[in-house]
């Protein structure tokens, strides 16, 4: 399966969390709440005769401005493991609409502030494990 093809599925996925963006690169200037999917690393044959691929993904989710009160109450929504947070969503069809066998999310790490353009962002870094062929 493509990366692309699979990087969709999890930014469909992620955008069933009403109001949430999704992005393939970091933009300079976002426009937040947006998830940032980018791909982190590939493991080639997982199972027999290369029939198994683990591909990880690292989605930056950036809540809003660190000086705004609310960044941090979105950003623990999103932490949570209910409806609203990255968890369900990006589990809510694992097979990625046919691109992927499974998909899961392992953690969440880096939570604090980034520096894009002139601005601080309220972000967290989720890491994501999808299993294809």
């Amino acid at each position: 399966m493509s990366i692309d093809t699979i990087r969709d599925g999890l930014a469909t996925n992620l955008a069933t969390i009403s109001g949430l963006r999704t992005a393939a690169d970091l933009p300079d200037n976002p426009s937040p709440p947006i998830a940032v999917v980018q791909l982190n690393s590939i493991q080639y044959d997982q199972a027999m005769q290369g029939g198994l691929v683990t591909y990880n993904f690292t989605i930056t989710v950036i809540v809003g401005r660190v000086s705004e009160r609310s960044a941090q109450n979105k950003l623990n929504a999103y932490a949570s493991t209910g409806a609203g947070g990255i968890k369900a969503a990006l589990q809510s069809d694992k097979t990625l609409g046919g691109a992927a066998y499974d998909v899961r999310l392992s953690e969440m790490t880096n939570v604090g502030a980034i520096n894009l353009g002139e601005q601080q962002y309220m972000a967290a870094e989720f890491s994501a494990i999808v299993y294809s062929d």
